[in-house]
């Protein structure tokens, strides 16, 4: 899932000590309500006053910056092809996918997803703020209603952040510091494709926001993380124990602008045999350099964002940061993504994307991976409750990876056009959720992309024909 914020629903908590003095209290209050019969002389204000001084001891002091709150994601569907039975899908359809190359989601995912997200929030006598973080994540494509053996249950973050620190001033006056298992607070994406721009994530410490001026401030952390096993787990369930590779990340923010430089380092890893060789890249450094716009491109009210993203060795894997050991110590990628939006008219809303990018020496010396796709997703607002949305996908590759993991050499075209009926609470804005929908697909691609994997349809099943209508039903949610 692409990094999204969501709102807070706060829950007061009471401690078991808080309980207990609930608990005297109320005592008290009952041996001081038998005498007041005694108490003739005093008057009724003097008596209410004192009971609500008894009150306020016992009342619970949470507020808005301190106890527990709840937030979700979820996403879940029932994907079908034209003979009622299940077939494959997701962003990552095509051969493209296996090096990032998203399609498109609307109407294309046949999966469960969620996460939820316990926050507890505390605030200390010195005004120095605490959060705690602890997500858990599931996944699973089974349709069934009990799914323990087919999921991917996992704790995916796992953080303490301190805010507001009462010793730190200059220029870390302003800034929080983190350590645990985290997602890096600054990673963002393009929703409908279902892809980051970056994604930075595992095990380690930083801080954030050191101000060097009103416009200018930076963060910096140091992660460790595990080595995902591609391509033979597709799935990434298989990861290494031990921490593979360390990334130093350096992000700076110059007021719209934002520019992020990785550091990598993953000591032996060059004894990994990729292709049957042992080069595998041992260093590699990521740089991304990226504009936050506050218009639609300057031409309309709305938003936009665009990023160009380059790596060299570990670095070369252009999104999941640090994540791919198997790229080449000559592996080099450069990666380009912008998307916006905006309102075209009273009732009828926008979001273009694009995302492309070229690698070379990926995995075997030689190989090439040259893939580009255009998305658009396109809402009509009707009623208060019901809009129409569309989505239109276009994605060219040319693949040359030598081999790599059984793969074939391919070149061709991927297109798909999605109809979403969509019911909603509140129609209006791009972030609105929850939504249902129903959708009807139809997708088509060039025949030399079933070859890719072997024989298999666009690398997944060979049951995924070209030509093909697909219809379903969903649900996403979060706050």
């Amino acid at each position: 899932m692409s990094n999204i914020t969501y709102g807070t629903k706060s829950v007061n908590t009471i401690s078991k000590g808080r309980l207990l003095s609930v608990a005297v209290s109320l005592v008290s209050l009952g041996l001081a309500a038998g005498q007041v019969q005694a108490q003739e002389a005093q008057s009724v204000e003097e008596r209410l006053a004192a009971l609500e001084a008894k009150l306020a001891e016992v009342e619970p002091q949470a507020t808005g910056e301190e106890g527990f709150s709840f937030n979700t994601y979820a996403r879940s569907g029932l994907l079908l092809g034209g003979d009622l039975q299940s077939v494959p899908g997701g962003p990552y359809l095509t051969p493209a996918g296996s090096v990032g190359g998203a399609v498109g989601r609307l109407g294309n995912e046949p999966d469960t997803y969620l996460e939820a997200i316990l926050n507890y929030k505390q605030v200390a006598e010195n005004g120095t703020r605490s959060h705690y973080r602890l997500m858990i994540a599931d996944s699973t494509t089974s349709s069934n209603d009990w799914t323990a053996g087919d999921g991917a249950l996992n704790v995916r973050q796992a953080y303490v952040e301190f805010s507001n620190l009462a010793s730190f001033s200059g220029i870390f006056e302003d800034s929080s510091i983190w350590a645990g298992k985290r997602f890096d607070r600054d990673n963002f994406d393009i929703h409908w494709l279902d892809s980051d721009f970056v994604f930075l994530a595992g095990l380690g410490a930083g801080i954030y926001d050191v101000k060097f001026s009103d416009s200018v401030k930076s963060n910096f952390s140091l992660y460790g993380r595990s080595f995902l096993d591609f391509p033979s787990d597709p799935q990434n369930q298989n990861i290494t124990s031990n921490t593979d590779n360390l990334i130093f990340t350096a992000n700076n923010d110059f007021g719209n602008v934002q520019w992020m430089i990785n550091g990598m380092k993953a000591q032996d890893n060059e004894q990994r045999v990729v292709g049957g060789v042992q080069e595998a890249a041992e260093t590699g450094v990521h740089t991304m350099l990226a504009y936050h716009g506050d218009s639609f491109f300057g031409v309309s009210e709305g938003n936009f964002k665009v990023a160009v993203m380059h790596g060299q060795g570990l670095g070369a894997e252009a999104k999941s940061i640090g994540a791919d050991g198997d790229l080449h110590e000559d592996a080099v990628s450069t990666r380009v993504g912008v998307y916006g939006t905006t309102y075209l008219s009273d009732g009828w809303r926008l979001a273009p994307a694009i995302l492309a990018e070229t690698s070379e020496d990926r995995y075997i010396k030689g190989d090439e991976y040259q893939w580009l796709t255009f998305n658009a997703r396109l809402a009509q607002e009707l009623t208060a409750n019901f809009e129409m949305q569309y989505e239109a996908s276009w994605q060219t590759m040319d693949i040359s990876p030598l081999g790599y993991a059984g793969r074939n050499a391919v070149e061709g075209d991927y297109s798909r056009f999605t109809v979403a009926p969509t019911f909603k609470p509140q129609v209006g804005g791009f972030w609105n959720r929850p939504e249902i929908r129903v959708f009807a697909s139809y997708s088509t691609w060039d025949d030399e992309l079933d070859t890719y994997a072997g024989g298999d349809a666009l690398g997944a099943d060979s049951d995924f024909a070209s030509g093909q209508w697909t219809f379903g039903t969903q649900m996403e949610i979060w706050f």
